[in-house]
């Protein structure tokens, strides 16, 4: 765990106060004791050297005559003292027996001393259990070396002294240690707050949220800090509003465009597409950012138009069909600049429905002018003929201007059908509905067309289902449909065979049914038959527009209804639309 700048400060500052006063304290006792030490060297070092001088000054025929003057030396310096002579006499004060010069004439200090070098020694004693620092001083006579004065003191009050000392000195360092601890941290907290709350104001920036201001009340280099964050943070705030908005707009533009856009970096990655591209290539957006353009998208016409734009810098263009949707894109590839230099724009437009459109144009013009010629053609030929001279044959003028009327009826029901197929798809036609009784509808239809259909040589019958409810329709525009589903199926029922029309009820529709045992539709005609002017094989069509089942479509969907065909080549069709029932209960009304 990672410790915070006040911590780190406080405890590094508290650390080098401790070293420092702690090396200080050690420094200073060590003087001290060696002043102690030194001061005792000095003590004796004067006393052995009187001592020395009476002895050398007095001189003595016997050991004995030197134990007096042993006896008040010791009481009068409080040390104990030992006189040794060069020839091995030795005489000591009348006090405790210090253990360790029993023989001094061992001590390697004695015979320095005894060889004109005075010296100093520490040394414990085992009978009084404590340490004597000691000092031996020669005693010369007439220039000689005589003996020596061995002063020895005991270092128990100075090490009492030392260890009260360091004891105060260790209180000393403990106490001036806890206060700079304390200062060190209050210290730190002092300098450290007003970074803690600015870092906390850093955090905190974010579009939209309320600025709190921070007030210094000391005028110092925070002060200055403080001010130069103020006017950072305001043209920070400003930038990322700004930027939030930017990319919201964006966002907006992006989510609502149409279009497909797809951003690709200079490694062929995918960096941004629109909710535009998941829909035209059934693609989730976690499934194609971060992945290579054929991974993603897995078109290799879009990979192309991309590595054109790339190569050549240019713009390019190139329209494609995708599978299995079928939708028909015009790809427009353009190289990116500044900031985005390296990358490329996609932008994906769906053209289906303008192709579909300029296609049925297509065959819209070129139905209209087969449908046109036919009849021109013979209305053409007719007058010709006319020109020629069947104006003087009265009969066949007359056959020949009856055809030219059925022609000329012809092509008036041609245009009819049009404009009436154009009112209905621009919704133009007035629909005038009320409530019928679905087999109202389907009597007037079967009445209608009963004596064509049995002139034909066909059984034609029909079936309602009981209790059916009523539907909200527009009576003349629907029995138009039934009728031309039963002109229909008389036209391709050859002679012997039979149509019947079924009415059912099917949850909350009404179901119409006109099924034929004709000549059938083939499977690939089948999904066109309700285009306008679509004939399944023009050379066997007896006559008509090929709006018929175009405008019935039409009509069958302004009321909310649907219409379809199911059919087999040899086997008869079944034509069904169904019409939203007005309630569910059965229909007992008119």
């Amino acid at each position: 765990m990672r410790l915070s700048l006040r911590m780190r400060v406080a405890f590094s500052y508290s650390g080098l106060l401790i070293l420092v006063i702690g090396g200080l304290s050690a420094y200073m006792w060590i003087y001290v004791r060696n002043a102690y030490l030194d001061s005792m060297r000095n003590s004796l070092l004067t006393e052995a050297r009187m001592v020395a001088t009476d002895i050398s000054r007095i001189g003595y025929s016997s050991a004995s005559e030197l134990q007096p003057i042993a006896d008040r030396y010791a009481q009068d310096l409080d040390t104990q003292v030992t006189i040794v002579f060069s020839s091995g006499t030795i005489t000591r004060n009348s006090g405790q027996n210090l253990g360790f010069l029993d023989s001094p004439m061992a001590l390697n200090e004695v015979q320095q001393a005894l060889n004109g070098t005075e010296t100093t020694f520490s040394r414990f004693s085992q009978t009084l259990s404590q340490d004597f620092f000691s000092y031996a001083f020669p005693i010369r006579s007439s220039g000689n070396v005589i003996g020596a004065v061995v002063l020895s003191s005991p270092l128990t009050n100075t090490e009492n002294a030392l260890a009260d000392l360091g004891a105060r000195m260790l209180f000393a360092v403990i106490l001036t240690a806890s206060i700079a601890i304390a200062l060190a941290y209050f210290l730190t907290k002092y300098v450290t707050q007003p970074l803690h709350r600015l870092a906390d104001r850093v955090s905190g920036i974010s579009p939209g949220k309320p600025e709190e201001m921070i007030e210094f009340d000391r005028a110092d280099e925070l002060s200055r800090l403080e001010n130069a964050f103020d006017q950072l943070e305001d043209r920070l705030k400003a930038q990322i509003d700004a930027l939030t908005v930017e990319q919201s707009t964006l966002n907006s533009v992006l989510i609502s465009l149409t279009d497909g856009v797809i951003i690709i970096d200079g490694d062929g990655y995918v960096q941004l597409i629109n909710p535009a591209i998941e829909r035209m290539f059934g693609v989730g957006s976690a499934q194609v950012i971060n992945q290579s353009l054929i991974e993603g998208l897995r078109h290799h016409q879009l990979v192309e138009v991309w590595k054109k734009c790339m190569e050549t810098g240019e713009q390019q263009v190139a329209a494609f069909e995708t599978s299995p949707n079928r939708l028909y894109i015009q790809a427009i590839a353009v190289p990116l600049t500044q900031s985005q230099l390296g990358n490329a724009l996609l932008v994906l437009q769906d053209l289906t429905r303008m192709r579909r459109l300029e296609v049925i144009r297509r065959d819209f013009v070129s139905n209209v002018s087969h449908e046109l010629r036919t009849p021109l053609a013979s209305l053409k030929a007719l007058t010709e003929t006319l020109e020629e001279g069947a104006l003087e044959d009265p009969p066949a003028a007359r056959r020949f201007l009856g055809r030219m009327e059925n022609e000329i009826d012809n092509l008036t029901q041609l245009v009819t059908e049009l404009l009436e197929l154009s009112r209905i798809e621009s919704g133009k036609v007035p629909l005038k509905q009320h409530p019928i009784r679905p087999e109202d509808l389907v009597v007037k239809a079967f009445e209608r067309m009963e004596l064509q259909a049995e002139r034909t040589g066909l059984h034609i019958r029909f079936e309602c289902a009981p209790g059916l409810s009523l539907i909200n329709v527009d009576s003349g525009r629907m029995e138009q449909v039934l009728v031309n589903l039963i002109h229909n199926a008389i036209k391709f029922t050859p002679s012997g065979g039979t149509i019947d029309i079924r009415v059912n009820q099917s949850e909350n529709n009404v179901v119409f049914t006109v099924k034929d045992t004709g000549i059938g539709i083939s499977p690939d005609a089948l999904p066109r038959i309700f285009e306008r002017f679509y004939k399944e094989d023009r050379s066997r069509s007896s006559g008509g527009t090929g709006l018929g089942l175009s405008i019935a479509r039409h009509l069958v969907e302004a009321h909310g209804g649907r219409i379809w065909a199911v059919s087999e080549p040899g086997k008869g069709s079944s034509f069904s639309f169904s019409l939203p029932a007005l309630n569910p209960n059965p229909a007992t009304g008119e």
